[in-house]
């Protein structure tokens, strides 16, 4: 078997020409494995659930499950018209009950295994689209990733997977993952984000309270001059005095409007009232609220060290508080290098990783302390208040507390006819909220939070080789013989959060038995994007369409008042007119020709650019293609394939080893490289050798097999005019029938000539020299003086560097 799949799309109306380049992809891929041989699943789906429907419903009064289905007809015509191969049997969409009837179960395992709780915490809140926001999907700028709106914090019970648990084993096997661009991994990991150190506890002042804190550099321990808190820590209305709590409050709520990169970048504070005495020298040093520490990471406390941490250091500075060396150094300001110790008592003199497990050593054995090792991943959000999602399947009841739906109950369906206003959660509103308890029968409320369609996506590729199971999320025996994924293809805009999430719950389901493998990818190809033309006025920077354009290739102007235009290639949208339509490509170029452009233009992972030059280029080599198998049938209408041995036996043997040759570098170019356009390449090549040797070999079995194999190998990257002329060229073929080409057997031609190089000052060259003469430097030399007289008169050569294994000849000009 060989599964081969590509991120399903959300069905937003329209397919783009970056849907159509990484379907084209993988559908070279399923086709390629289908001709070596292989049983290939490749299947479609659709990514159904989420705000964008509910928006269209809001906006537009449509119903988000008529607009999904509408938009997903749009679609699906779209991929028909481009011609891929998907196994529509296994069609799935998440948006329906026979789907997240099993993301409810799997919310129940994992809530069964103590993976799935629910927590009161400050959460990420878009303020437009209503709805708790996971910190993945907040920008840089502290914006949400859908509406754009400045993100909010605010307070509410949500629902959460317990990643965390699984932190260390994802953070070790993205080692594992082999055949994964190591730009992909490299994220994986940051975002996990291991920190090794100690976490140590520091008695409040006059009290029994005690503060717990993590840093990675128990080394600077005695250069602490202050405690920074998370301004929402629970413990700081603990220990805050009733003087300093009204100025708190009105500091935590301006932190809590702030985004985390406005709070990391500006580093405030408020001073509690409070002190905090350092446990291995005993100083007191003041307790702060601060803005650059978050409550969600380590402890949410910090050791303010600021003579060896630039935060602290800002922080230190703004405060007037007493920074302090601990670390020898001759530099002015902060050091945050490592080094020998000072004013570190009996430490002194120590370096820094020995006084590091001195340190933690000794604060375990006087339990004020432990070595410790943290994560900068968070457990996973899942809680949406929006109305188009999966429902999460829990009851509250006041009696029994929160219990979960019987796996009986499942799907817990989403209710007809509930008015969306975009305003606040509608589930909220509806009477379909009311239900009796499943342990006592009262009556009791559903939870009304949705999940976050990331978990519908988590486990998408599961579902799709036993898509019609009515009975259970999968059968084992199918599901086994299909996973891991052989080939998925995807944008690199999924490396941290689809990616990382199906890491998870692939893991899950490994250690609860229900898979043999616990990675669901194993080779993953992450596209580049495709960029459109792009014209701005200089004047506004306002993008303009391109049909108001008078484009002459390097420069462009404006056509009513010939105003010069800049010209860049970006990221295609509907603000900036240059999108292209997949199917108006079609229209215009063919299916074959958009899909070669799409895979020579570069290498799979690389940007391109929408060019329409090099996509007639493709449609030219497919015509000559067309041409070239055409005149060759036309000629066999008239004539027989005959026996090679009536044919000049080097033009055979040389053509033979040439077609053999091409065999073995597409196979590799496509199986192992996974380079689809130096497999192009060399059937150009090949096509070029084959209409060269037509005049002497025509009717020869040496030709007739290069013609076919030519397009045996053509097949999976432009299926269709491939498959239209094998059947010209057989009476019987079928297409399912197809399989890669096996090599004929050819003698090895003996060589006669060997290619140097040959340098001559700067520039590098190259000839042909006859076989027996490849170890003699003199002859060698008396060709190169012959061939390249010009090059080397008036130049005087003050040294030839003869090397024959290398096959390099070099002379040496003088200045």
């Amino acid at each position: 078997n060989k599964y081969v799949l590509s991120m399903f799309p959300y069905p937003s109306g329209n397919l783009h020409i970056g849907h159509a380049r990484v379907y084209s992809i993988s559908d070279t891929f399923a086709r390629f494995n289908r001709l070596a041989g292989y049983n290939v699943l490749h299947p479609m789906g659709w990514d159904a659930f989420g705000l964008p429907a509910e928006n269209a419903a809001i906006e537009r009064g449509v119903n988000p499950n008529d607009w999904t289905f509408q938009n997903i007809d749009n679609m699906k015509k779209t991929l028909l018209n481009l011609g891929f191969q998907f196994d529509w049997d296994h069609e799935i969409f998440t948006c329906k009950p026979d789907y997240y009837k099993w993301t409810q179960w799997l919310f129940l395992q994992l809530y069964k295994s103590g993976m799935a709780y629910q927590n009161e915490s400050y959460v990420n809140w878009d303020p437009v689209d209503k709805t708790v926001l996971a910190n993945e999907q907040v920008d840089a700028e502290g914006k949400s990733w859908r509406s754009g709106a400045l993100v909010e914090k605010i307070k509410m019970k949500q629902w959460y997977f317990k990643i965390t648990e699984y932190a260390d084993e994802l953070l070790k096997d993205t080692d594992s993952l082999v055949n994964w661009p190591e730009k992909v991994k490299s994220m994986q990991k940051i975002w996990i984000g291991k920190s090794k150190g100690a976490q140590l506890t520091f008695q409040v002042e006059d009290s029994e309270c005690k503060i717990d804190v993590f840093t990675t550099r128990p080394d600077t321990i005695f250069g602490v001059s202050f405690l920074a808190l998370a301004p929402d820590s629970k413990f700081i209305s603990e220990i805050i005095p009733d003087s300093h709590r009204s100025e708190f409050d009105e500091y935590l709520k301006k932190t809590m409007q702030m985004s985390s990169i406005e709070r990391s970048s500006s580093k405030t504070g408020i001073f509690i009232g409070r002190y905090a005495i350092n446990p291995l020298n005993q100083e007191k040093v003041p307790i702060f609220a601060s803005n650059y520490v978050l409550s969600d990471y380590g402890t949410g406390a910090v050791m303010g060290v600021p003579a060896h941490d630039t935060r602290d250091f800002e922080f230190a500075s703004n405060e007037n508080l007493v920074i302090k060396s601990v670390i020898e150094n001759n530099e002015d300001g902060c050091f945050t290098g490592k080094g020998k110790l000072i004013n570190s008592g009996d430490y002194n003199g120590m370096y820094s990783d020995q006084a590091s497990e001195l340190i933690i050593k000794t604060t375990e054995e006087n339990g004020i302390g432990s070595g410790k090792t943290i994560y900068s991943i968070r457990d996973w959000l899942i809680s949406r208040q929006r109305y188009w999602g999966a429902p999460i399947p829990m009851i509250h009841c006041d009696s029994c507390g929160t219990v979960p739906v019987p796996d009986s109950e499942l799907p817990v369906e989403l209710p007809a006819g509930v008015k969306i206003s975009g305003k606040g959660n509608p589930l909220e509103d509806s009477s379909w909220t009311t239900v009796n308890c499943p342990q006592c029968g009262k009556v009791a409320k559903r939870e009304t939070d949705t999940m976050d369609t990331f978990v519908d996506s988590s486990w998408y590729f599961l579902r799709y080789p036993d898509a019609n199971n009515d009975n259970e999320i999968f059968s084992k025996s199918v599901i086994n013989k299909n996973v891991p994924v052989d080939i998925y293809t995807g944008g690199i805009e999924h490396a941290i959060l689809h990616l990382l999430y199906s890491r998870f719950i692939t893991k899950f389901l490994y250690k609860q038995g229900y898979l043999s493998v616990n990675e669901p990818f194993d080779l993953l190809k992450t596209q580049g994007m495709v960029h459109g033309k792009t014209f701005r006025r200089k004047s506004s920077e306002r993008c303009v369409p391109s049909s108001e354009v008078d484009d002459r290739g390097n420069i462009a102007y404006l056509r009513d008042t010939d105003e010069e235009l800049e010209i860049s290639w970006e990221k295609m949208s509907k603000s900036k007119y240059n999108g292209i339509d997949p199917d108006d490509a079609v229209k215009e170029f063919g299916t074959d020709a958009l899909r070669l452009f799409l895979l020579f233009v570069a290498p799979v992972d690389k940007v391109i650019d929408w060019e329409i030059s090099a996509i007639y280029g493709q449609k030219r080599w497919l015509n000559r293609i067309h041409r070239t198998v055409v005149e060759y049938k036309t000629f066999l209408n008239h004539n027989s394939i005959i026996s090679d041995t009536n044919f000049d036996a080097d033009s055979v043997l040389e053509l033979g080893n040439f077609i053999n040759t091409t065999v073995d570098s597409v196979y590799r170019d496509i199986h192992d490289r996974h380079q689809f356009n130096t497999a192009i390449s060399h059937l150009m090549v090949l096509l070029t050798t084959l209409k060269s040797s037509s005049e002497k070999l025509s009717g020869s079995e040496v030709f007739d097999y290069g013609i076919n194999t030519f397009l045996k190998m053509l097949y999976p990257l432009a299926p269709h005019l491939s498959a239209e002329l094998l059947e010209l060229l057989s009476d019987n073929f079928d297409v399912n029938n197809l399989t890669w080409p096996v090599k004929n057997e050819y003698a090895e031609i003996e060589k006669k000539y060997i290619n140097y190089v040959v340098q001559i000052g700067s520039k590098r060259l190259s000839i042909d020299v006859p076989v027996e003469i490849t170890q003699n430097q003199e002859k060698i030399t008396e060709i190169v003086n012959e061939k390249f007289s010009r090059r080397l008169e008036d130049k005087e050569v003050t040294k030839v560097i003869f090397n024959p294994q290398k096959k390099i000849i070099s002379f040496v000009i003088k200045k």
